[in-house]
């Protein structure tokens, strides 16, 4: 076991580098998604009422209201939009730790890392921190509020479905909690994968 600061890692075998199955993760772009999120944009402002009616004595109040509305659409859809980056970035990080359990199963240099009953071992967490220390350029995506969005909805909620105040307020401390939950879940002491012997390839489907 090597330790390093306050963190610890697991010691591995050797001292080549081990390649780890890609990251497959899907951009979520489509134009066609992208008209219909911004009609239920429209729809949730008018439903929930989130500008509030006024007094309109002239074409220049009814405009104004009427740009109010189109602001806040576009900032829900900005926000859903970075739910959805987010929620596909987990959904394809949760199968990526599934890729390498397989991988690590099934190398006998790699397998015993995994084992609770092994001192130190590696959690699944293991492979999310591994992410976060080789810097995996994400484009803006926090990796564990991602994981802990894809723990939370097991398919990509409609924006339908989602409250304003959940896009505005809630998504980063519920994802945030959720990761912080199933990271828990693992069996004590957790050691970390040194970065400098894994490689990986992040490949944007």
């Amino acid at each position: 076991m090597e330790i390093v600061g306050t963190r610890k890692y697991v010691e591995i075998p050797g001292d080549s580098n081990h390649e780890l199955p890609p990251l497959l993760v899907h951009d979520g772009k489509d134009p066609r998604r992208l008209n219909r999120v911004m009609g239920m944009a429209s729809q949730v402002v008018e439903k929930e009422d989130l500008v509030p009616h006024t007094e309109l004595d002239d074409v220049i109040a009814a405009a104004e209201v009427e740009r109010r509305r189109m602001e806040l659409a576009v900032n829900l859809v900005e926000t859903y939009l970075g739910l959805q980056r987010h929620w596909y970035w987990g959904n394809g990080i949760l199968e990526w730790i599934r890729q390498c359990e397989i991988t690590f199963d099934a190398r006998a240099d790699l397998k015993r890392l995994l084992k609770p009953d092994v001192w130190p071992h590696a959690g699944r967490s293991s492979f999310v921190q591994l992410l976060e220390d080789k810097s995996v350029p994400t484009g803006g995506v926090d990796i564990e509020k991602a994981v802990g969005l894809r723990l939370t909805f097991r398919q990509l909620p409609p924006l339908a479905c989602c409250t304003d105040q959940f896009l505005l307020y809630l998504n980063s401390s519920l994802a945030n909690t959720a990761f912080q939950t199933w990271a828990a879940l693992n069996p004590q002491p957790i050691s970390s994968l040194p970065p400098e012997r894994f490689d990986l390839q992040v490949v944007v489907m």
